[in-house]
């Protein structure tokens, strides 16, 4: 590695290392007005189109969430993009992915839906490991 190689680098991971020192992580209950902290506080989440189509999900109101994103001037966050993995549902000492799967085609996906493939509608699917 060239010392201009190594200098980019470092320069990179300085960069994304600050990137993410304005994000911020909670945990609450979701309601469909947003996340309620255990201090009681609501506090509205914004996000990417496939994490606002799990946001509404109606299988996934109720549950316990950790979310991780951006906090906005006016409150809210906007929870990191799907792709990023800023959002899990916690069931004990567990966080868990959001996914939902098409038990007739075999498919996987991150957003609430029909299945790609057959038409039908998608089972929420939370898993301990995401298998690639």
């Amino acid at each position: 590695m060239t010392r201009r190689d190594f200098t980019a680098a470092a320069l990179c991971a300085t960069a994304c290392l600050r990137a993410d020192d304005h994000l911020r992580t909670l945990k609450g209950t979701l309601t469909p007005d947003g996340l309620r902290t255990p201090d009681g506080q609501i506090v509205k989440l914004t996000g990417d189109a496939p994490t606002i189509g799990v946001l509404n999900d109606k299988r996934v109101q109720g549950m316990q969430l950790e979310i991780t994103g951006e906090p906005s001037a006016n409150g809210a966050i906007r929870i990191l993009p799907i792709h990023k993995q800023g959002m899990f549902v916690l069931k004990g000492d567990k966080k868990l992915f959001v996914t939902y799967w098409c038990d007739v085609c075999s498919i996987r996906t991150y957003t609430p839906g029909v299945c790609l493939c057959c038409q039908d509608e998608t089972q929420l699917d939370l898993r301990e490991k995401l298998d690639f």
